[in-house]
């Protein structure tokens, strides 16, 4: 791969350039690094196999972990019997699993072989939409597809921009922001800069990918309900969208456990978003579409996250 590296952070090199260093810099890089690229050159048939032992090993190797799925479970399905929680639970395991296999090729794998394994529809109405309004929001809820519809689309283009948490080991983040900004010019705003430093790629007329469904504690963020319970919930999806006038897609992506492929959906703009809602009701109405969508395959949202940890005033802990 020649195409340039630019992720905010460094100087416009190949990506291979840019990959080369960051192999040189540790004996732990090289080995990552070399079984990375060897995953990704394995069979599809093996690599479902690999993840179905990781997936295997996940109730040993991730517990505690594993315990915040059982609880968020137990918190969303109350009416599930105990039996069809814990077959959610592996589902999901298995799911989780394949997906940090997966990464393998999306950050290593041909090009050809990523096409083939993931499909995408709906990106089409994405160039004039921008064209239109400026800019647009992708929308984009924790489900473990959710690399490999950001490498999908970044294959379509154009150039965009996102926000994401730095790892603690900067070798690390390196390498996650390589794999995310291999197709395009993707610019990668750290969560710790905060909201504002997103909001200058929309006066750029960028796309902007965002993700709206986890808990960042109370700042930003309002109680709405998920799953019937309070959540908090960052209002920034509903300001952006109503302060810049923007199209909300969401962009969904499951993963079929069959063939190994994955499918994203770019579907089309939430109706009237937020319209005259203030920011507590487009936000709860927010949760309401992402909860529906879950729905659609709950096996594949990203329970392992403690959505449920900030708590209003005076209520007990969840986990």
């Amino acid at each position: 791969m020649t195409q340039p590296v630019a992720t905010d952070s460094s100087a416009s090199i190949s990506w291979d350039q840019a990959v080369g260093r960051l192999r040189r810099k540790s004996l732990r890089m090289r080995l990552l690094i070399g079984v990375l690229e060897t995953v990704a050159n394995i069979s599809p048939r093996a690599r479902l196999r690999l993840g179905a032992a990781l997936a295997g090993l996940a109730p040993w190797l991730i517990r505690p972990r594993v315990a915040i799925v059982e609880r968020n479970l137990e918190l969303c399905f109350p009416e599930r019997t105990a039996a069809q929680r814990r077959a959610l639970l592996r589902a999901h395991l298995r799911a989780l699993a394949q997906s940090f296999v997966d990464r393998s090729v999306f950050w290593f794998g041909s090009p050809e072989a990523i096409r083939q394994m993931i499909t995408v529809t709906g990106h089409e109405q994405v160039p004039g939409l921008i064209a239109k309004h400026g800019s647009v929001l992708l929308l984009a809820p924790h489900f473990v597809g959710l690399d490999a519809a950001a490498t999908r689309l970044t294959m379509q283009g154009p150039e965009g921009a996102t926000m994401y948490s730095p790892q603690s080991n900067p070798d690390i983040d390196a390498l996650v922001r390589l794999g995310r900004s291999r197709f395009n010019v993707v610019h990668l705003v750290s969560r710790r800069d905060g909201i504002r430093a997103l909001l200058r790629y929309i006066s750029d007329h960028l796309p902007v990918y965002y993700l709206p469904d986890m808990d960042f504690g109370r700042r930003g963020a309002v109680f709405a309900p998920f799953f019937g319970i309070e959540a908090a919930t960052q209002t920034s999806t509903a300001q952006i969208a109503g302060k810049w006038k923007l199209p909300v897609l969401p962009v969904l992506c499951f993963w079929d456990a069959t063939t190994g492929h994955y499918r994203v959906e770019v579907r089309a703009p939430l109706a009237d978003f937020p319209g005259d809602d203030t920011p507590l009701e487009a936000t709860i109405r927010l949760n309401r579409h992402i909860e529906g969508w879950v729905r659609e395959c709950p096996e594949q949202y990203y329970w392992v996250h403690r959505r449920f940890k900030t708590r209003p005033s005076g209520q007990p802990r969840l986990y």
